[in-house]
């Protein structure tokens, strides 16, 4: 999934996702919260793998998951292609209005929209993005 969106989460706590990553990631979402304070969308193929791959895990490897599995959320959206966003994902990425909808490898990442322009500034300035891509042979 690619692509970069900018787009407003509505006073309901509702956000338009836009239709190329809904067309690839189906008709039911799965949201958790992510790395770096963002949210982690997931195809209903790539959320069944996950839970497959945590299946082999014992218990004790994957407690200190339980507060992300607890707090995630199966959207489907609505007429208008717009998921509602629960009110504890929506604080733990501090989604207020202004918010940037992402492709991100087999996932869609939601950003507060200025975090993600720091961190994105970050990448370009710092040579952050140019090493990463030379060790991967990008």
């Amino acid at each position: 999934m690619t692509g970069q969106y900018a787009h407003n989460i509505d006073a309901k706590g509702r956000l338009f996702i836009p239709a190329k990553l809904r067309e690839e990631l189906g008709k039911t979402f799965h949201v958790m919260v992510g790395q770096d304070q963002c949210l982690s969308v997931y195809s209903d193929d790539d959320w069944n793998a996950i839970m497959e791959k945590l299946k082999e895990k014992s218990y004790s490897e994957v407690k200190a998951l339980r507060a992300a599995f607890a707090n995630a959320a199966d959207c489907e959206p609505d007429a208008q292609g717009r998921i509602l966003i629960p009110a504890k994902l929506r604080q733990y990425a501090q989604l207020e209005k202004e918010v940037i909808v992402n492709g991100s490898f087999g996932r869609v990442e939601i950003w507060n929209a200025q975090r993600w322009a720091a961190m994105e500034d970050r990448a370009f300035s710092s040579g952050e993005l140019a090493s990463a891509m030379e060790e991967m042979g990008l």
